[in-house]
């Protein structure tokens, strides 16, 4: 019973991310358009700094 329902699971997981647009030249919220001198592009991981939980 559990392998049919996380297998019902994922399809329905695929479908829905399936159907995000990718190519889209448009941010989603805003709906300003993409262009190429975007600040985000020139973001790396060190940028993101996530603090450690504190316990």
């Amino acid at each position: 019973m559990l392998n049919k329902s996380l297998a019902v699971l994922l399809l329905i997981s695929a479908a829905v991310l399936s159907a995000c647009e990718k190519s889209s030249e448009s941010y989603p919220i805003t709906g300003e358009q993409c262009g190429p001198e975007d600040p985000v592009k020139t973001l790396d991981a060190a940028d993101c700094y996530v603090p450690p939980a504190v316990n």
